[in-house]
């Protein structure tokens, strides 16, 4: 099973979904929701900073969202498409090439997500369709950690709308290679805004990057250098920066 890494946000003062579609998953986080606090509390542990490497997979979202003293393993289901509704999804993006270019230049357009859903291919999630789970003790759907990595996971889809259709169940590779069986010409390549697939779970901390747009971390170690030391500093170093920013920014 393919999945994709994403490098830990750094903390931001304010950030909210741009795209429609972004915005589309945060109102299905937010309409699931049975407790609107626990959402606002969800939406300050984004923006805190607390929210680890996040590790995207069919039907899958997963990360560590640090809290008070604490690691809580934090994870999102999503329905994934069928075969069957994978094969007519495909068709409709085939059939008109514009989608197929505003797909490569990292744009979902509207009318093919209408197209889809008259087609019973359902790409955005609707209420009830994200199922959160976590290790914590808390009781309420979403926990403040799952709706802190939807919320984050919203920013990732407005970057790359290739996440919302890996979540559904294709790679990018695999969606792209079943489309240039669909026409006669070429389909094209895109150059990815956050895109380098890595094994889930390999992925190190980061420290904040400057840029808004997340990246995937690559390390290669020095020659000489032995590569697990190497992650096991890192690791050191990524826990001493969390436990200093929980001290400063989630009190009160």
């Amino acid at each position: 099973m393919t999945a994709r890494g994403f490098a830990a946000f750094p903390k931001v003062k304010r950030r909210v979904a741009t795209t429609w579609w972004g915005k589309a998953w945060v109102k299905a986080l937010e309409d699931t929701a049975l407790d609107t606090r626990t959402v606002r509390l969800g939406r300050r542990y984004a923006h805190a900073g607390v929210v680890g490497p996040i590790t995207v997979s069919p039907g899958r979202l997963h990360a560590q969202v640090h809290d008070v003293g604490t690691v809580h393993n934090t994870t999102v289901a999503v329905p994934s498409l069928s075969e069957v509704h994978w094969g007519r999804f495909l068709d409709r993006v085939a059939d008109h090439p514009g989608h197929i270019a505003a797909l490569l230049d990292n744009d979902m357009p509207r009318d093919l997500v209408t197209a889809a859903e008259e087609s019973g291919v359902d790409l955005l999630p609707g209420i009830g369709d994200l199922e959160p789970d976590c290790d914590c003790d808390g009781w309420e759907l979403p926990c403040r950690h799952a709706a802190a990595l939807a919320f984050q996971v919203g920013w990732l889809l407005d970057a790359d709308p290739f996440v919302l259709l890996l979540l559904k169940g294709k790679p990018e590779q695999e969606l792209l290679g079943a489309l240039k069986d669909r026409v006669a010409g070429p389909v094209g390549t895109r150059t990815p805004v956050v895109v380098s697939v890595e094994p889930a779970g390999q992925l190190p901390a980061k420290p904040p990057l400057p840029a808004t747009t997340p990246v995937v971390l690559a390390v290669e170690p020095p020659p000489g250098a032995d590569a697990a030391h190497l992650t096991a500093l890192m690791e050191i170093a990524a826990n001493r920066a969390r436990a200093l920013l929980r001290s400063g920014t989630l009190e009160g």
